[in-house]
């Protein structure tokens, strides 16, 4: 007669923050869940994560906060958060913690819940190797592995005998490595023949408030230089096509641009350039193969800390020039952020086709070198983790 034990099912705690996060949590789960259908998935999760099966204690939205000195408002509601949370994974006692990126709220409960006894994953490194390069000495302390969506994290971390792995960008799986265009402008109903640039002003709403008055004299500048010119706008949220469809009205009357809700990959895909937020949408861009200008805003203080006191290591923020190892799209920070400029530079992406035709190889690159199956690569990585902290556990 067989005795043996039924294996309960594992059982995962997750936290993502923001849309970026929620949908590569999505993707985790219905990894996990190829691998083994009977694994529960709880924790923090946006719409995508509680579709793809995780059971939600709070949503993701709630830890949409940028800034050093832009989060001090939220800080309370934070603390008591995070401190919710916690005492939930402590009593719900997990196999595995899994931070999805929200590097500064999940790092920060990460070393708690491993001084518990948890085993954590942080997935998306926190960009240690660009600003605040001391953070990396409590990453000690707070997780068992990192997932390094980036190649160059990967070394980073070796050389400070972190154990990371690098598993390659969801992105660079979901984007074919050749787009088509006129299907995607097809859905958009944008004619073949007309120059369309895509406007897309980020995620969280502090950032939406802080560049859409850019964003919009920079269409009101592009249209008067180009009076044929069509927009078009993906919209991370309601909230924030709210925000910027008020902008717009007040600041440029004039300019019609098409709001959709989300669609941004179908709309960088159709449209022949871009203004970009700096983050996961210029990579998203740089798939899709279309030249771009990035722009990124922070609070005025909170970019005086950072000049102050030297916290940048990196030459540069956006994704693309990263990835690269050199500027290959112009990214201006700040009060660089002059429209006459940036209109200047989306005319001339869209006027030399050679220039155009040199990026687009660049890109492609890029994308070869982070298309690795990248979830599944996660997957595998927790499970292996989680499978030798079991066997450790009951090993005589």
């Amino acid at each position: 007669m067989n005795t043996a034990q039924p294996i309960d099912p594992l059982r995962v705690g997750l936290v993502a923050g923001e849309a970026s996060g929620d949908t590569l949590g999505a993707h985790l789960i219905q990894a996990m869940h190829a691998i083994d259908p009977s694994i529960r998935f709880f924790g923090v999760a946006g719409p995508k994560m509680q579709q793809a099966g995780c059971e939600t204690w709070e949503p993701a939205e709630s830890l949409a906060v940028m800034g050093l000195i832009e989060v001090l408002p939220h800080l309370p509601r934070l603390l008591r958060l995070r401190k919710r949370i916690e005492q939930r994974f402590i009593a719900a006692k997990p196999d595995v913690f899994v931070g999805i990126d929200a590097k500064e709220f999940n790092l920060s409960l990460a070393r708690r819940l491993r001084a518990a006894g948890l085993t954590t994953v942080q997935y998306v490194s926190p960009q240690v190797w660009a600003w605040r390069p001391g953070r990396v000495r409590r990453m000690h302390e707070a997780v068992d592995l990192v997932l390094c969506l980036l190649p160059f994290e990967k070394k980073f971390y070796d050389e400070q005998g972190l154990p990371a792995e690098f598993v390659g960008h969801p992105l660079a799986d979901d984007v074919p490595l050749r787009v088509d265009r006129a299907a995607a402008r097809g859905e958009l109903g944008i004619a073949p023949d007309a120059q369309l640039v895509a406007l897309l002003p980020g995620s969280r709403r502090a950032e939406v408030a802080l560049l859409s008055p850019a964003f919009a004299a920079t269409a009101r500048r592009l249209l008067a230089l180009r009076p044929a010119l069509q927009f078009v706008a993906p919209m991370a949220s309601p909230r924030a096509r709210q925000q910027f469809e008020q902008v717009l009205h007040e600041q440029a009357p004039e300019v019609s641009v098409r709001l959709l809700e989300g669609s941004a990959q179908r709309a960088l895909i159709a449209c022949d350039a871009a203004l970009v937020a700096s983050g996961t949408a210029t990579l998203e861009a740089a798939l899709c193969k279309r030249p771009m200008v990035v722009v990124y805003r922070m609070g005025a203080l909170t970019a005086w800390i950072i000049r102050r006191f030297d916290l940048v290591k990196s030459a540069f923020f956006a994704q693309p020039n990263l990835l690269a190892g050199r500027r290959i799209v112009n990214e201006y920070f700040q009060e660089a952020i002059d429209p006459e400029k940036i209109a200047a530079e989306i005319l001339a992406w869209l006027d030399d086709e050679p220039r155009r035709t040199e990026l687009e190889r660049t890109f492609m690159d890029i994308h070869l070198q982070l298309r690795r199956h990248a979830s599944e690569r996660a997957a595998q990585a927790i499970l292996a983790l989680v499978r030798a902290r079991r066997a450790h556990a009951t090993a005589p």
